[in-house]
């Protein structure tokens, strides 16, 4: 079972890291409700949307996966 989670895991970061140039060009991380933050020396951005939608991705994936 441990064996079958972490191949998973490996092939979405794997697939992640292919698509994050396409999903950085369709704003994919910049969210509405990401928390943006700009002050005159310094910024902080916090995706919390971001979050959460790839948790619920993941979610649905591996729910799906178990099946």
């Amino acid at each position: 079972m441990i064996q079958k989670t972490l191949i998973i895991v490996g092939v979405l970061f794997i697939l992640v890291g292919l698509l994050y140039p396409f999903l950085k060009d369709i704003g994919f991380g910049r969210l509405p409700g990401d928390i943006v933050i700009k002050k005159e020396k310094s910024s902080f951005y916090f995706p919390i949307v971001t979050c959460i939608v790839v948790s619920v991705v993941v979610s649905l994936i591996l729910m799906f996966l178990k099946k």
